[in-house]
């Protein structure tokens, strides 16, 4: 089979299933895998594809320059997301719990943290309170759990015992200012408890918060693995490629935040470690959330990606985010 032949076959590949493992690729092209690992490289120079650890995706678009801000996103597609939105809506039964993800609490964490440094854990559990609620009104219809959008405007909001991923998505600001291990655990503890009081909630945040520490202050992939084992129990043996094929859509942390952890300790940089956290499926932004928080902490973030995001932020997100970094 020719190389064409062969690009024409992984991109319909692709086209169906947006995702393939280099395993995948072999048996349905019957070929050897250091040819569809050639073949891979190849389209991925050309743009056609986004090679991941074990596989491949589509191009995604979240590294395009020109993609639209989230007020322009609201005016794209409106029909077709109605129809989307209707048919999810036929799902739903009575007493039901819908989960919709979001990152945007990570700033408000991050500006309560700084406001209250140093000060009893009573003040810093209700700077969380204020400054989750404050900015979660202020951004409102951003994608909120239905539990925490409640929780955003009840006006003695109480935690309601979640073991959701949400607090390992927004516990980095804890990693960042704590000073040592002691004080990493008890901040992530507190970003936790004033909403995902749940002991899965509250590892999920303490796990996650350990792993960014340890990558920021130098530490090998092989000692965080061993540390979250270790202290939090999590199984980190599954690799990437053996999680990927039954992954499903889940949003407990105790199926996403070993997930996470997998995908950064698999990676070769910041990028790739967040294209093979996505190339997982399921709860694939939160994923990445995750696995880039603890990217970050041990490769940096490159400088395009920075100023990308930096362009999507309002000034109010901008200069809690200056702040925070001048003060980390």
């Amino acid at each position: 089979m020719l190389a064409e032949e062969r690009f024409s076959q992984i991109l319909a590949l692709l086209a169906e299933k947006r995702t393939a493992t280099v395993q995948e690729l072999c048996e349905a092209l019957n070929v050897s895998e250091s040819t569809i690992r050639r073949d891979l490289l190849e389209l991925d120079r050309q743009g056609r594809v986004n090679k991941v650890h074990g596989g491949a995706t589509l191009p995604s678009s979240q590294f395009r320059a020109d993609e639209p801000t989230m007020e322009a996103k609201e005016t794209l597609a409106v029909s077709q997301k109605n129809t989307i939105a209707k048919a999810a809506a036929a799902l739903i039964q009575a007493d039901d719990f819908v989960y919709l993800d979001a990152g945007s609490t990570t700033l408000a964490v991050a500006r309560a943290l700084l406001d209250t440094r140093g000060q009893d854990d009573i003040t810093i559990k209700a700077a969380l309170v204020r400054e989750m609620q404050r900015l979660g009104r202020a951004y409102p219809d951003r994608g909120y759990g239905v539990r925490f959008g409640d929780w955003l405007y009840e006006d003695a909001p109480k935690p309601y015992n979640s073991y959701g991923n949400g607090s390992a998505m927004r516990v980095s600001p804890a990693a960042w200012l704590g000073g040592d291990m002691e004080e990493v655990l008890h901040l992530a503890r507190l970003t936790a408890e004033v909403t995902h009081n749940h002991p899965e909630g509250i590892k999920g945040a303490q796990a996650t918060a350990a792993a960014i520490y340890l990558a920021r202050t130098g530490h090998s992939k092989a000692d965080i693995k061993a540390y979250v084992e270790r202290e939090f129990g999590y199984d980190l043996s599954r690799t990437c490629d053996k999680i990927r094929p039954t992954y499903h859509h889940v949003e407990s942390c105790q199926e996403t935040v070993p997930q996470a952890i997998t995908a950064f300790l698999e990676s070769t940089d910041f990028e790739d470690a967040l294209r093979t956290a996505v190339s997982l499926g399921g709860d694939s932004d939160t994923l990445a959330a995750i696995t880039g928080s603890i990217a970050e902490g041990f490769y940096g973030v490159p400088e395009d990606l920075k100023q990308e995001c930096r362009q999507r932020l309002t000034p109010e997100l901008t200069e809690i985010l200056l702040a925070f970094q001048n003060n980390d």
